[in-house]
């Protein structure tokens, strides 16, 4: 009887045990199907003006002495009461302006036969609707990042960045990216580029500042900035190709395995990593790198016409300091320095597009992920022993 009630409440756990994975599972599966549909981040803007204040009120209010303390805040009062009287009475002759030319008191284009006094007076009123307009518009400086691995995996979210930026940001206004990338896959830093291109082409001014590395595919998308910035001890350029593969056919042969590989089209696999890679599949191969270096070239002569590209284009890399004098940049300071900078006479706003993580990715479920995260890490050291 005592081996039956032990048996039955062995039993009743596991039952309970199994239901309990079975509800998990179910849970983690309605989840991911729910994430499927639905948008898997969010733009977060941070105004890094307030930011910087912050930081540097901080430092004050340890730093200086109390009485100096009072008589700086009430002197940034004073000057942001005298800012807040300037715009209104800026708003105010903007409306009187546009008052005048509604009425036909003032037009910009005199009718014919007035007098040159009116044509004066046409031309002054018109004057001052530009010079209000330009006053009243601060400058804005919308800040995102981009950190590159080997696929260029922050694409996606630099996509979603630029077109949220294209959409409220005028030519008076700039962008300003900052960029990090050793390079990598071709045509992944092809399209990050390309979404670069996108600002550019709406005529918006493009910055690009490098702290520690823009080379190969990262200096790809660099080179797309009206302006490129760089830290003294960057590394940039690379502007070269290359491709490398382990070949095991050797060993495979020593171990009497066969490898067999069947192809339509001459040229549709030129070297291969089992099988025997023959002169012609590896001439081929390196034509089609070549091809791929001259492309490389065109773009960074069509973007960055100051480069000499025939003298940089051979692979090398150089610190900020060498690149300067190759034209590769164009001004040496790191990114905190520039946007500092910016801060004293525009807006600036951090862009960011935040991803929420799935909850089989929270919870380490998600098996391709990892795998593919762990691949790219391996694949990102490798090139990182590079550039040490």
């Amino acid at each position: 009887m005592e081996f039956l009630f032990d048996y039955g409440l062995f039993l009743a756990k596991a039952v309970t045990l199994v239901i309990a994975i079975i509800a998990v599972i179910a849970v983690i599966a309605a989840s991911s199907m729910r994430a499927q549909g639905q948008e898997k981040g969010h733009i977060e803007v941070c105004k890094l003006n307030d930011k910087y204040e912050d930081v540097v009120e901080s430092i004050k209010s340890v730093v200086l002495d109390q009485e100096l303390l009072k008589l700086e805040h009430k002197d940034h009062k004073k000057k942001e009461k005298e800012n807040k009287k300037r715009a209104k009475a800026l708003a105010k002759q903007a409306k009187k302006n546009k008052d005048l030319s509604t009425d036909g008191e003032t037009t910009d284009k005199p009718e014919e036969g007035a007098s040159p006094t009116a044509a004066d007076d046409s031309a002054d009123h018109a004057g001052d609707k530009e010079t209000v307009k330009q006053v009243a518009a601060k400058k804005r400086v919308f800040v995102t990042d981009f950190d590159g691995d080997i696929k260029a995996s922050d694409t996606e979210n630099l996509r979603k960045v630029v077109t949220a930026i294209i959409s409220l940001a005028s030519k008076n206004d700039e962008v300003v990216i900052r960029l990090e990338s050793q390079g990598g896959m071709v045509h992944s830093y092809g399209l990050a580029a390309s979404q670069l291109a996108r600002i550019t082409a709406k005529g918006i001014p493009l910055t690009a500042c490098v702290d520690k590395v823009a080379a190969s595919g990262g200096y790809m998308m660099a080179c797309v900035a009206n302006k490129i910035v760089s830290a003294p001890f960057a590394i940039i350029g690379s502007i070269g190709v290359v491709a490398q593969l382990p070949n095991f056919h050797k060993l495979l042969k020593k171990n009497d395995v066969d490898y067999e590989m069947f192809t339509a089209g001459e040229y549709k696999r030129t070297i291969t990593m089992f099988g025997e890679n023959t002169e012609k599949g590896k001439k081929k191969f390196v034509e089609d790198l070549e091809d791929t270096h001259v492309l490389f070239k065109d773009f960074i002569r069509e973007n960055r016409e100051v480069v000499d590209i025939d003298d940089v284009a051979t692979g090398e890399i150089w610190f900020g300091t060498r690149a300067l004098d190759k034209k590769l940049i164009d001004e040496l300071a790191t990114s905190d320095q520039y946007l500092m900078e910016a801060c004293e006479n525009a807006d600036v706003f951090e862009i960011k597009y935040l991803e929420k993580k799935t909850l089989p990715e929270k919870l380490g479920l998600s098996v391709e992920s990892a795998m593919d995260n762990a691949f790219t890490k391996i694949m990102q050291k490798l090139n990182n022993k590079i550039f040490s």
